[in-house]
């Protein structure tokens, strides 16, 4: 896992080929001005999925993870907190890995809890389960989806 402020993006692109058109398309689009939903950025490699939902409390958030993509969460507006823990850590899943939506779910609690502000944004790699949209009010945030074995 990763937790760094946008300014410092840069360095990061070079961890995966698509990272850079992750940053780049952050910096060249109005995020504000996109409707919430699913927005391709470079086919179905690298995808950005705008949520504006309301917040959860630490007891409703599960844990989860993903095999074929990297998420890059960058928040925009809120106060949300993500919980994180070691995949190999996590001992009680919900349901098997769904294929069709790349998650698995854990009922496993938490290692640690991150306040992630406005403008900052969080990695998580295929090893990281993590429990998002933790805080309060409405959270309004930009997923970036990233294949880990692009086409």
């Amino acid at each position: 896992m990763i937790l760094s402020a946008l300014s410092q993006s840069e360095r990061y692109t070079k961890l995966h080929p698509l990272f850079q058109y992750a940053f780049e398309y952050i910096r060249d689009t109005d995020l504000y001005a996109l409707a919430p939903g699913r927005h391709q950025v470079v086919g179905d490699d690298l995808v950005a999925i705008v949520e504006q939902v309301p917040a959860r409390t630490k007891e409703m958030a599960k844990l989860e993870a993903h095999r074929k993509y990297i998420d890059i969460q960058l928040v925009l507006e809120g106060d949300e907190t993500m919980g994180w823990k070691p995949l190999a850590d996590c001992l009680n899943p919900v349901s098997e890995h769904s294929e069709e939506k790349d998650i698995r779910f854990f009922l496993d609690a938490p290692a640690s809890y991150v306040p992630v502000p406005p403008d900052h944004f969080c990695i998580f790699f295929p090893e990281d389960a993590h429990a998002p949209l933790i805080g309060t009010g409405t959270i309004r945030k930009v997923i970036f989806k990233v294949a880990v074995q692009p086409a």
